[in-house]
C-alpha cells in the first residue's frame, strides 16, 4: 500500500508541476514541487526516523515521549522515495516531461531489480527506455546473466565469509585484542563493499535481462587516494543524487568558501542519516564530510604531492576508521572499538584462531584482488581473442562454474545476512 501511495502521489505531482510549467506559472509550479517533495520526505521521515527522534529527545531528557513500536520500516523506502523526489524535481526544471501514463510511473517506482539495495535509478536515466520500445537482444540477455552471476559471487563467496568474521569480532569486542579488531574492521570493509556492489551488479544484470540499462554504482572505491575520489567511486548513484539535488541547490561551491563548507556538512549529515536512523550513521557521514573539508583547505594539496602509495594508505585509514561508526550498534561501542584498534585495550587472538582458516585466507586474497582493476585488465586481454571460439567457451564455462559454487554455498550455509534493512 505504501508503494502504491508513493506511485500515485508522484504521478499526480508530476502532472500538476508539468501543467503549471506549461502555463508558465512558475511560482505555482515551484510551490507544487515543494509540496509533493515534502510529502515524500514526510513519508520517509515517519517510517524511518520517528522513533529515532523520539528516542533522542528522551535520551536528552528534555521531556518524555512514547515510542511508536508499531512502525515497521518498509524495505526499499529510502530508494523509491528518492527516485520519486528526483522525478518531481526534474519535471520542475524541465529536464524531463511529466509522465502521463500511470502504469509507466508505476513501472519506474516499482522496478524490482534495484528496489531494495540500489542503485538509485533516476527517471531521467530511464525515461526513454520506459517510453520507447526497448531493444531486447540475446547478447544483452547473456550480458545480464554474466553480470548477475558476478554480483551473486561477490555476495555469496566473498561478502558472506567476510561478514561472518566481522560479526564475530564486533559482537565480542571486550575479549579481542588490537590486531583482532583491525581484522574485524577490514573484514567489514570487504563485506559491505562486496555485498553492496554485488547487489548492484545483480540489479544491473536483471535490468539488462529486461531490456533496461542502469548506470554503474561502484568503481573500485578502495583504490582511491582521497576521500573526494572515494565518493566519486562509492555508491555513485547516491553521491550523484545528493550532488545534483542537494549540494548544488544549496549553492555548491559557487558562493563563499565558508558557505561551501557548510553545504558539505549539511550534505554529509543527511548522507549519514539516509543510511540509517542512528547517531552512528550521522557521525559516520560528518566524519567523511570533515575530511572532505580538510582536503579542500590544505590536505588535498599534500595528497597530490606525496607518493600515491601513502595517499592510498591515508584513504584506507580514513575509510576503515569510518566503517567502525557505520557497523557498531551505538556510539559508545564504536568508541570502545576504536580505542581497542589503537592499543587502548588488551585481549586475545581467540577469534582469529577460530575463524582464520585456509579458506578464509583464500577469500581474503580474492577480495583484495577484486578490489583492484585486475578484472578489467583480464577482460581487456581477453578482448584480443573475442573472435576466437575457444576463449569464449572458456569464459562461459567460468561463469557456469561460479554459478555452481554460489548455489553450492547457498545450499550448505545458513549465514546470508541482509545488511540494508536499515536503509
Amino acid at each position: 500500500m505504501l508503494m502504491l501511495f508513493s506511485i500515485v502521489i508522484n504521478y499526480l505531482g508530476g502532472i500538476v508541476i508539468g501543467r503549471y510549467r506549461q502555463k508558465e506559472k512558475w511560482k505555482l509550479a515551484k510551490y507544487a514541487m515543494l509540496i509533493f517533495v515534502a510529502v515524500n520526505v514526510a513519508l520517509l521521515g515517519y517510517f524511518k526516523y520517528t522513533n529515532f527522534f523520539i528516542d533522542s529527545i528522551n535520551e536528552w531528557g528534555i521531556f518524555r515521549l512514547s515510542s511508536l513500536n508499531e512502525i515497521v520500516l518498509p524495505i526499499g523506502i529510502s530508494f523509491f522515495t528518492f527516485q520519486g523526489m528526483s522525478y518531481l524535481i526534474d519535471v520542475y526544471y524541465r529536464r524531463v516531461e511529466a509522465q502521463n501514463n500511470l502504469v509507466s510511473m508505476a513501472l519506474y517506482i516499482s522496478m524490482f531489480p534495484q528496489l531494495i539495495a540500489g542503485p538509485i535509478v533516476r527517471y531521467i536515466d530511464v525515461a526513454k527506455q520506459i517510453e520507447a520500445r526497448r531493444r531486447w537482444s540475446g547478447i544483452q540477455f547473456q550480458d545480464g546473466i554474466r553480470r548477475f552471476i558476478t554480483g551473486l559471487f561477490k555476495k555469496v563467496i566473498i561478502a558472506n565469509p567476510m561478514g561472518l568474521v566481522a560479526d564475530a569480532v564486533f559482537n565480542d569486542v571486550a575479549s579481542a585484542d588490537g590486531l583482532t579488531l583491525w581484522v574485524g574492521c577490514i573484514c567489514y570493509a570487504f563485506q559491505i563493499y562486496f555485498d553492496f556492489s554485488g547487489y548492484s551488479d545483480m540489479a544491473i544484470g536483471l535490468g539488462k535481462m529486461f531490456g533496461f540499462n542502469y548506470l554503474e554504482n561502484f568503481n573500485l572505491p578502495y583504490i582511491s587516494k582521497s576521500v573526494q575520489e572515494f565518493w566519486r567511486r562509492w555508491h555513485i548513484s547516491l553521491s550523484t543524487w545528493f550532488k545534483d539535488y542537494l549540494y548544488i541547490p544549496l549553492g555548491g561551491n559557487r558562493k563563499s568558501v565558508s558557505r561551501t563548507y557548510v553545504n558539505l556538512i549539511i550534505v554529509f549529515f543527511i548522507t549519514g542519516l539516509w543510511h540509517g536512523a542512528s547517531w552512528n550513521f550521522i557521525v559516520w557521514g560528518l566524519f567523511h564530510g570533515l575530511f572532505l573539508i580538510l582536503e579542500r583547505v590544505w590536505l588535498g594539496r599534500i595528497l597530490v604531492r606525496i607518493p600515491a602509495f601513502f595517499a592510498h594508505l591515508y584513504l584506507l585509514f580514513v575509510v576503515l576508521t569510518g566503517w567502525v561508526f557505520f557497523r557498531a550498534e551505538t556510539l559508545i561501542e564504536a568508541i570502545i572499538y576504536l580505542k581497542g584498534m589503537f592499543g587502548g585495550v588488551e585481549g586475545s587472538h581467540a577469534i582469529i584462531s577460530q575463524y582464520i582458516t585456509p579458506y578464509f585466507v583464500f577469500v581474503s586474497v580474492l577480495a583484495i584482488l577484486l578490489s583492484t582493476p585486475l578484472k578489467r585488465i583480464l577482460a581487456s586481454y581477453l578482448l584480443r581473442f573475442k573472435n576466437s571460439l575457444a576463449p569464449r567457451i572458456f569464459i562461459e564455462c567460468v561463469y557456469l562454474f561460479l554459478l555452481f559454487i554460489c548455489l553450492l554455498e547457498l545450499a550448505q550455509s545458513n549465514y546470508n545476512p541482509f545488511i540494508y534493512f536499515r536503509f
